[in-house]
């Protein structure tokens, strides 16, 4: 069949009997043909329910098979707008507004939050849910409507920013740019139909979504969706179905090496090729030591929801993946440049660029942000790094994370990075605070893995930086507060630490 540039190209090249989707709570596996007739099925149902292009399908689901046929028929039929089942009816009222649903898909028992929003905002609910025979089944709804077939340039999926540094931003996605992602990934690491990839990263996010589930059914191999992450079952649901790689954050990471402890490899690990980390920096001991316990390369990569996910990425063997480099370019051009826009050389440290036909079109009903997001043909991804003599880049942090001291720029990454290598500190967040005369001075929070003495941290901070860079306030913690996805908002971290007493 001839490609239509769109996400109904994940149906074109599959073996139809082979397993696309296989939910291990139920040990249902789903193939290419019945995942096919299940997003048609569920297609007709939102047309006949008023979606048509453009349309927004809110979607409230937890991983799983509902979630999968919901989204790839909401994003053909419509457009697509995933939510994280965990928000509050304030949360949920905000996206439902903003979006512009049309309907809402919800599981048929709980979603209380979801569902009352709904109701306030007068969006009608359906329910997704698993039938008898296995299938994703769309209820609310009875009348079937006519489909039709979505341009490469249409809005498959619409996503926010995460709104740490103001009003979250709409970001919508083309099915070209979700095409061109997926593939990419699926170039970088090499995926074929005998590729398993273990989901284990929220579907209502771009990492899970594109990552783990389009470029593996792209390339038609099998997703197994659990319904969550759990330490404790993980290498059960790897050995039980020979899968060759998973995707996670490093959060997940630590936890799979701390049930490991000193004990040998895991058994189900052996059928692994590679691992993948994105969404959050990986620390150096982290990848060695997942590298040394399961015996498989641990490849870091950079995405962000602007570029529908991957834009570089540490390659598979032969060739080398440096620790502290999130890789090379992955089908799309970066560059590095300064404050007035020139672009910079090698080991040249500024502004992470991209370009690319996964980049996204611009954020929705903003040309305030897209003329600072844009420049001449560049999107500015607000990353400081810098590209070394091999072509993989290295981030530095945030440029508006960055801390001013007395004028001097310091980046927090740089700290958490000293902090994470000191081997009793488990996280580190690095963040600055208002200083009378210096303007910003350093502070840090860490989780530590074993007793040690703020002096001591301090102490091994001044050893390795340089006295300006040291934290002056150190908290120890028992937690750092994460985002569903694994990310750290230093911003929000630091306002709720120096407003507490000490």
């Amino acid at each position: 069949m001839k490609s239509t540039g769109t996400l109904l190209d994940l149906f074109q090249k599959a073996d139809h009997a082979r397993a696309a989707i296989i939910i291990p709570e139920l040990d249902l596996r789903v193939s290419y043909e019945s995942l096919r007739d299940q997003t048609w099925q569920m297609m007709q149902l939102l047309a006949g329910a008023g979606i048509g292009r453009n349309a927004r399908v809110a979607i409230a689901l937890p991983n799983g098979l509902p979630a999968i046929v919901s989204f790839l028929a909401a994003s053909i039929a419509g457009t697509a707008a995933p939510l994280n089942p965990a928000y509050r009816h304030d949360e949920f009222d905000f996206f439902l507004e903003d979006t512009g649903a049309r309907v809402l898909i919800c599981p048929p028992i709980g979603a209380d939050e979801a569902r009352r929003a709904a109701a306030d905002r007068h969006v009608p609910v359906l329910t997704a849910e698993i039938d008898s025979h296995g299938k994703a089944h769309l209820r609310g709804t009875h009348e079937k409507g006519t489909v039709l077939t979505p341009t490469p340039k249409d809005i498959a999926l619409i996503l926010h920013t995460s709104g740490s540094t103001g009003r979250p931003k709409r970001v919508p996605l083309q099915h070209v740019n979700l095409l061109v992602s997926a593939q990419n990934i699926a170039n970088t690491y090499s995926l074929s139909p005998e590729d398993i990839s273990v989901c284990v990263m929220p579907l209502f996010h771009v990492h899970g979504l594109v990552a783990s589930a389009l470029a593996t059914l792209l390339s038609g191999g099998t997703v197994v969706v659990p319904k969550k992450f759990d330490a404790l079952g993980f290498w059960r649901i790897v050995k039980e179905y020979k899968a060759t790689w998973y995707s996670g954050v490093p959060t997940m990471h630590q936890v799979l090496l701390a049930r490991a402890g000193n004990h040998a490899r895991p058994a189900g690990a052996e059928s692994l090729r590679f691992i993948r980390s994105c969404s959050t920096p990986l620390s150096a001991e982290v990848m060695y030591r997942m590298e040394e316990v399961f015996g498989v390369p641990l490849l870091e990569a950079y995405g962000m929801t602007e570029a529908a996910h991957q834009m570089c990425s540490n390659p598979l063997p032969p060739r080398m993946h440096k620790p502290g480099s999130v890789g090379v370019p992955c089908g799309l051009q970066i560059s590095i440049i300064n404050g007035h826009g020139h672009h910079l050389g090698i080991d040249k440290r500024g502004e992470v660029v991209i370009r690319g036909s996964n980049v996204f079109p611009g954020y929705e009903n903003d040309a305030e942000a897209n003329a600072h997001a844009f420049k001449e043909g560049w999107f500015r991804t607000g990353d400081e790094g810098f590209l070394d003599h091999d072509g993989y880049l290295h981030l530095t942090g945030r440029l508006k994370e960055q801390i001013n001291r007395a004028g001097e720029k310091i980046s927090p990454r740089e700290i958490d990075k000293v902090l994470l290598k000191h081997p009793a500190v488990l996280e580190a967040v690095t963040f600055g605070f208002a200083h009378p005369t210096l303007n910003e001075e350093v502070a840090a929070a860490v989780v530590l893995r074993e007793a040690v003495s703020e002096s001591a941290l301090l102490k091994f901070c001044g050893e390795r930086l340089a006295n300006f860079k040291c934290p002056k306030k150190l908290y120890i913690l028992e937690s750092i507060p994460q985002t569903a996805t694994g990310k750290i908002r230093r911003k929000e971290v630091a306002a709720a630490l120096l407003s507490a007493p000490r």
